[in-house]
């Protein structure tokens, strides 16, 4: 069976963890990875879980200023419901 060579990048910090888990697991990690390319070819799909993450001290800024920029009229537009939104589209004629 011949192979090819995928080359990602990755911060090194995941790449050491990612490989002491496959290790703790008794593979390499490149068999991790084959078999979520094989997972994701069958099933056309990717699933995610942010259970355990945090969010960053970026996106907790980001969403605090934006909560203040909604307090105080800045968003353009600002919609209650799904229907505003899709009144406003119309008139745009989109």
């Amino acid at each position: 069976m011949s192979s090819s060579v995928v080359t990602i990048k990755v911060d090194p910090q995941t790449k050491k963890e990612a490989q002491k888990t496959a290790y703790e697991l008794g593979m390499p990690l490149s068999v991790v990875i084959k078999a979520f390319l094989k997972q994701f070819i069958k099933t056309k799909t990717v699933e995610f879980s942010a259970r355990d993450e945090e969010p960053s001290e970026y996106l907790i800024r980001t969403i605090k200023q934006a909560e203040r920029d909604l307090k105080e009229g800045k968003a353009s537009p600002v919609f209650r419901t799904g229907e505003e939104a899709v009144k406003w589209l119309e008139k745009q004629g989109i």
